[in-house]
């Protein structure tokens, strides 16, 4: 299973982003084959749409997976229609996220758990930048 995690980093050893959106990485880890790509989240500066950016950049990644902390509706929405499964990081590092998921140590998200444009208000943008 191809699995993608919101990080600060673009390595296995990178601590876990809480935001999906604004996150400033993915690392995906198949973990099957043990291979390992961080890629740069465009969307993480952005205006609007941040979240369902980044949904597309990881269904554009194959992931079938994802952790991650904060994920608004939009971005839920967007996971859900591509059939990529979500799961709710804890802190630490893309690795240890991956060995928790791995252990069925962490828990599915079974809907958004955060508001229409939260990651922009925590990244310091009004809720309402266009």
């Amino acid at each position: 299973m191809k699995v993608a995690v919101s990080s600060r980093g673009t390595e296995r050893m990178s601590v876990v982003d809480p935001r999906f959106g604004r996150a400033l990485y993915f690392v995906t880890v198949d973990t099957e084959s043990d291979e390992v790509e961080g890629i740069e989240n465009p969307g993480a500066l952005a205006g609007t749409g941040a979240g369902v950016a980044a949904a597309q950049l990881i269904a554009d990644a194959g992931a079938e997976a994802v952790i991650t902390s904060a994920l608004g509706p939009h971005a839920w929405a967007a996971l859900k229609s591509g059939g990529i499964q979500v799961f709710e990081a804890g802190r630490g590092t893309v690795d240890a996220m991956v060995q928790l998921l791995l252990q069925g140590g962490l828990a599915p998200l079974e809907e958004p758990n955060a508001d229409l444009k939260a990651g922009a208000a925590r990244f310091g943008q009004s809720p309402d930048v266009k």
